[in-house]
């Protein structure tokens, strides 16, 4: 049965509850969408014009629940395994953007490497991933690599650093390398593999901004707010699906993404790296290493009691 039109305020209420119904996945949506339309409709105040509050909200957490129920299915380790590559891919890319005026044919091949990484092309991320990292390390070191290239790399937005002024050739060579090899074990199930949302794009401004500083001296390493905030809520967002799905696919990728922040800080004050790490950078790192360490706990917790 479909819903029918008997008023323009019914009209109305059925647009907002459509509007509502997106929350979730298109499938359900199309499975259920007008019967469970319809039964909404019939249990509402026929003069009302805005789903009551409470059922909206309830409509919202559902849908938002199936979505993340949805995104748990197949393989625990595989799947963890690329939200990780897509993360630490979607970080690469990022640090390229604001230098994409003066390197614009390796920030287009690392723009196509996190596409086929979103869609699990694997065979095609993987030599465009190398390719790319292999530019990446050397202007890090300060070598010349294929094209030549002029060094410093001088951005043209977002940031007011050079190119891997901040970074070492050690954490830009685990940061490509991490992704080429979780992309070469996943090699062989790549057609199991389930294509990434589109919303990963929405995240490289927040990840290439500089933005305001987090309480950082001028002559130190700064922490963007506007990374650190995107971070901090994708995790807290990852825990909260964990504690939901009971799976651990959400901590391995919260843990590779760990992995390539705790190389960075750490190549960076060796005393070649030649910055000093302060309180604020330690707070951040036990940040994100706290919120991976509840992302892991909160599942096998619930698995614990079930064996209890």
């Amino acid at each position: 049965m479909t819903a029918t039109l008997e008023s323009p305020v019914t009209g109305v209420l059925e647009r907002r509850y459509r509007r509502l119904l997106l929350a979730y996945p298109r499938r359900y949506r199309q499975a259920h969408g007008d019967e469970l339309l319809d039964v909404l409709l019939e249990s509402t105040d026929a003069a009302r014009t805005v789903p009551p509050p409470r059922e909206a909200a309830g409509l919202v957490s559902g849908g938002l629940r199936m979505r993340v129920a949805h995104l748990a299915g197949g393989s625990v380790w595989r799947g963890g395994l690329h939200l990780g590559v897509t993360a630490v891919a979607v970080a690469n890319f990022a640090a390229l953007v604001p230098y994409a005026g003066a390197i614009p044919l390796w920030t287009a091949l690392s723009a196509l490497s996190v596409l086929a990484v979103l869609r699990g092309w694997v065979w095609a991320a993987i030599p465009l991933t190398g390719a790319v990292g292999v530019k990446a390390v050397a202007v890090a070191g300060g070598w010349q690599v294929a094209e030549l290239t002029l060094l410093p790399v001088y951005p043209g937005l977002l940031t007011t650093r050079p190119l891997f002024s901040d970074s070492s050739p050690v954490n830009v060579a685990v940061a490509y390398g991490l992704v080429t090899v979780g992309l070469l074990a996943l090699g062989p199930h790549a057609r199991s593999l389930r294509a990434r949302s589109w919303w990963w794009w929405a995240a490289i401004p927040f990840l290439a901004w500089d933005g305001p500083a987090w309480m950082i001296e001028e002559n130190d390493l700064p922490i963007s707010l506007s990374r650190m905030g995107l971070e901090l809520a994708l995790m807290t967002g990852a825990a909260a699906a964990g504690h939901l799905t009971r799976d651990l696919r959400w901590a391995l990728g919260c843990a590779l993404y760990l992995t390539v922040t705790t190389v960075g800080l750490g190549a960076l004050s060796l005393p070649e790296g030649g910055v000093t790490l302060s309180s604020q950078h330690l707070a951040y790192w036990a940040l994100l290493g706290l919120l991976t360490a509840t992302t892991a706990l909160l599942p096998l917790r619930h698995r614990r009691h079930a064996l209890d």
